[in-house]
């Protein structure tokens, strides 16, 4: 069967959720900005705690508390589990007016049978068959379910993906946006910016597919999403040819060349509003197939599973489920982290300090991270430092201006007014080889 939303019904409810989004109804609390490790708190190390115990969650239909609300989730755990494996984790996200147990009969768009037992499957429950995402609640209760589902299954969390039709596509593409330093990848199958886009600077694997005749969500709003891929991943141009319309011509597969670690794979289907688009003359949708070679193309950097200690509470679940164990928080999914050095400014009696601390490095790049901290309460705040031959590449939580070898961050809207002894963080990605900057931090 190929799941196809009838175009009539489903493009008003589209059209009002976007219309929503430009109208700003959908964005996170201060306290969901994108940072360098979860707001969630899901765990920063290879393998969960989880490993190396009974399984404390089976198959099945579970219930927790997000938000204040019961919310439900499917979940597949494989046959045969071994508790001392770390599992890949894909999240399968329903569309608008489909239902988890609807992609559960989907074979987590058909994901499930090429796993050969490797994977544990999750489909979230949206509120109303729907994934509106109204202040970041949507990607608070997909935190949640990691931290239970992690709590009691042994999962590498540098394996975690999800996928998503039309509205779950447009839900996975929030996740890439708000937590993409928690997945490792996202497939967005004929999607669109309808759950928001909370951060959206920070690199993540891409993949996307699309119908060049969709009639609910136009493949231009498919590009849109890749093309922020393309510039957060920092891909080389080139030209992605797609099918015409109706011409029976086969799917186009584009690669793009991105950074190490972060690829972005377009397909354009001759199709119109459906997530198994079939070539002519075939039997089988290629899609299945390609969503699986991309995310088993990022090999995981886990080695020998270790339980992990309980730092974070975790939600509440009810009956059936036992209270499962917190983990801590995730850092991005670079290979072979090297720390450095801590740099601190001398701290002040008033104004602020900033604290510099390279979180991970690898062969030509590296993560850093500041912390800036007020001595008495500011209204703003500006960092600079002096390079030593590394660039910064990309920046987020902060306005980022370089001119020769000095670097200055200052406060975005939402981070600059720090109560005493209150703490703001921004992050970068850079080039070359991290070094230990001496900062400067002025309060205004």
């Amino acid at each position: 069967m190929r799941p196809r939303i009838a175009p009539s019904r489903l493009r008003a409810v589209l059209a009002a959720a976007t219309a929503a989004l430009v109208l700003g109804g959908l964005a996170a609390p201060a306290s969901a900005q994108p940072a360098a490790a979860l707001a969630g708190g899901v765990a920063p190390t290879a393998v969960t705690a989880g490993c190396g115990s009974a399984p404390r969650l089976a198959t099945g239909n579970h219930t927790i508390t997000s938000s204040g609300q019961q919310r439900q989730f499917r979940l597949d755990v494989p046959a045969n589990y071994d508790p001392n494996r770390a599992y890949r984790l894909v999240l399968g996200i329903h569309w608008w007016h489909g239902t988890a147990q609807d992609v559960v009969n989907e074979n987590f768009y058909g994901l499930k049978p090429l796993s050969n037992n490797s994977t544990i499957f999750v489909a979230p429950q949206g509120i109303d068959n729907a994934w509106p995402n109204n202040n970041g609640r949507d990607v608070t209760f997909i935190d949640d379910i990691l931290r239970t589902v992690e709590a009691a299954l042994c999962v590498d969390t540098t394996q975690r993906f999800s996928t998503g039709f039309s509205y779950g596509g447009g839900m996975s593409n929030a996740l890439a946006c708000a937590r993409a330093n928690v997945f490792r990848a996202v497939a967005v199958l004929n999607g669109a910016q309808l759950s928001g886009c909370e951060g959206g600077t920070q690199p993540i694997a891409y993949l996307g597919s699309h119908g060049v005749v969709d009639s609910v969500l136009n493949i231009s709003q498919g590009r849109a999403l890749r093309d922020r891929a393309l510039r957060n991943n920092g891909c080389q141009a080139q030209n992605a040819p797609e099918p015409a319309g109706n011409s029976g011509q086969p799917h186009t597969k584009t690669t793009y060349q991105c950074r190490d670690g972060f690829p972005v794979v377009w397909i354009a289907n001759d199709s119109d509003h459906q997530w198994n688009a079939v070539d002519r003359g075939k039997q089988q949708s290629h899609v299945p197939g390609e969503i699986w070679q991309f995310f088993t193309s990022l090999t995981s950097t886990t080695s020998t599973p270790t339980p992990t200690p309980t730092v974070t509470p975790t939600p509440t679940v009810t009956p059936n489920i036992p209270t499962p164990t917190p983990t801590p928080t995730v850092t991005p999914n670079i290979p072979t982290p090297t720390p450095t050095p801590t740099v601190t400014t001398p701290p002040p009696t008033g104004g602020c300090t900033a604290t510099y601390t390279t979180g991970n490095s690898w062969p030509g790049g590296f993560q850093g991270e500041v912390t800036v901290r007020a001595g008495a309460a500011v209204s703003g705040w500006t960092v600079t430092w002096r390079t030593s031959g590394e660039r910064i590449d990309q920046l987020w939580n902060g306005s980022l201006t370089v001119q020769g070898d000095q670097v200055t961050v200052r406060n975005v809207s939402w981070n600059g007014s720090l109560p005493a002894n209150g703490s703001a963080t921004f992050g970068f990605l850079g080039g070359g080889s991290p070094s230990t900057p001496v900062l400067t931090c002025t309060a205004s």
